[in-house]
């Protein structure tokens, strides 16, 4: 069984304007993503800024939404690194928390050939008794993994269970889905592609969308799982200029802009990530009005 199915948020970390963790801030916002139907709770992942966390306020903020959450909906932790030693201590520490599942990228920089990925990812595995969900995400990492090795993985080790794919590329997409025959839940890491993805067999999407619209992120999927592909396709295409605005920066500049033009306060980036600049901010702003949640 699937750790979820539907939309998952790839929740942001709120910081102070002295740029600690607002622990405060980000019990607020859980709260609002569980009452907006958000179906799972992805933290310390890229949206999270995670890679400009200690390891001390990673596991922190990792423990503080398991508590605050408090088994309402899954939650799931980030907890990869280019380094195997690091994730698997991250790993374990995040299962001892109670977490529902490990959320592991594909090791960056380092550039491991296929071997080397499947080595790190069956060792991180074996590390903890909780599912994990590989990360799959080249433009970010410098690192594909290719569907024969996710397959393999996700046939050969009993807890590895699925994908976050954020390739971009349906047909990548297609390719795992068609070699996997079940073993593979896929989630969609592109907003732009949760209902192709969902039609060709995947679970959802970890999404950023949701961050600021989770209503309508949960709808898309639940749409489609109805079996009601027309209205998810609607949906999912009124989505489309807002999805363009928040990615029109690297993720999560737009999407921390968007929730303070919403109010909600959640502080500023941390270094080397800037401020949005005025052009693309103007243009999101229109295009948050346009979809009403401005």
């Amino acid at each position: 069984m699937a750790i979820f199915e539907g939309a998952g948020v790839a929740i942001i970390t709120p910081f102070h304007e002295d740029g600690s963790v607002n622990y405060e801030k980000f019990t607020e916002i859980i709260e609002e993503q569980i009452a907006g139907g958000t179906d799972a709770i992805i933290v310390c992942g890229t949206t999270g800024e995670a890679a400009t966390l200690s390891h001390e306020e990673h596991l922190s903020v990792i423990e503080h939404c398991v508590k605050t959450v408090n088994k309402r909906i899954p939650v799931i932790a980030g907890t990869g690194s280019n380094c195997t030693e690091t994730a698997v201590y991250l790993s374990t520490e995040a299962e001892k928390m109670g977490v529902d599942g490990l959320l592991v990228v594909t090791p960056y920089y380092n550039k491991a050939t296929q071997k080397g990925l499947y080595e790190h990812f069956k060792i991180v595995a074996d590390s903890v008794k909780i599912p994990l969900i590989l990360y799959n995400i080249p433009g970010r990492t410098g690192c594909t993994m290719l569907p024969e090795t996710l397959v393999k993985l996700c046939r050969d080790v009993k807890n590895i269970v699925g994908v976050k794919d954020a390739t971009g590329n349906m047909s990548e997409v297609a390719h795992v889905l068609a070699l996997a025959d079940g073993c593979v839940d896929l989630y969609s890491g592109e907003d732009a592609l949760i209902v192709p993805t969902i039609s060709l067999g995947g679970k959802g999407v970890i999404s950023v969308l949701s961050v600021v619209a989770p209503k309508q992120a949960h709808n898309i999927c639940a749409l489609c799982f109805e079996g009601k592909y027309k209205e998810a396709a609607a949906e999912q295409l009124r989505a489309i200029p807002l999805i363009d605005a928040l990615f029109s920066e690297v993720n999560p500049i737009p999407v921390k802009k968007a929730m303070n033009l919403m109010g909600k306060n959640v502080g500023p980036l941390r270094r080397p990530l800037t401020e949005m600049e005025p052009e693309t901010s103007a243009k999101l702003e229109a295009a948050m009005k346009e979809y009403g949640i401005l």
